[in-house]
């Protein structure tokens, strides 16, 4: 039994070497993001050049390539170049038991937390919004459509980054008559303050 799993753990990574990653989208600032639907095939390839958000959200894998994500997450840590995890609840179960365990520094995970997550950075929404949030992109919205605001002209309250609260902004304007509230991915919206935040304390 031993055997056949390093077999199939040596398959899965010449699989990985092989099929295509990932293309990561731009968020600005130097901030990349990628949705994972399959592992380990969307995990991008080779060393990160800068900070990066990794969508796990609704990702079922079996415990190989939970394995072998976790050894990706271990070659990509780099201090003081943040590794920003989003998932949830319904986050594989293999899949949270590697993101429970201790990660390396500039490694954070963030997410609408539920029973067996507990996110390092917890985030207020139902989990009715945040699949629909996660679901927005794959029917078209653009990454800049769920985002509540302009990522750079969010104002950073130095009090509530220190607490590890949400980063004051202005109220969104209320839909008018006929017109559908806007659809905002709280939890990628959060690691994106996150990533903004980050760049200023080190300017600062």
């Amino acid at each position: 039994m031993k055997l056949r799993r390093r077999w199939g753990f040596l398959w899965l990574l010449l699989g990985w070497a092989v099929a295509p990653a990932a293309v990561p989208a731009d968020l600005g600032e130097g901030l990349a993001y990628v949705r994972l639907k399959a592992l380990p095939a969307d995990l991008p390839d080779g060393p990160r050049a800068g900070p990066l958000v990794v969508d796990l959200r609704f990702l079922a894998a079996p415990a190989e390539q939970a394995a072998a994500f976790g050894a990706w997450l271990g070659f990509q840590a780099r201090p003081g170049v943040p590794l920003l995890l989003v998932a949830n609840r319904e986050t594989g179960d293999e899949l949270r038991r590697v993101l429970a365990a201790p990660r390396p520094p500039g490694v954070v995970l963030i997410g609408v937390p539920g029973p067996g997550f507990a996110p390092d950075l917890a985030v207020t929404a139902s989990p009715e919004v945040d699949r629909q949030a996660y679901a927005a992109l794959d029917a078209g919205v653009a990454l800049a459509g769920l985002l509540a605001d302009h990522p750079g002209k969010v104002r950073q309250d130095e009090l509530s980054l220190r607490v590890g609260g949400e980063p004051a902004r202005p109220p969104a304007p209320a839909a008018g008559p006929g017109v559908a509230e806007p659809v905002i991915d709280a939890a990628l919206q959060r690691a994106l303050h996150l990533h903004r935040a980050h760049r200023a304390l080190r300017r600062g």
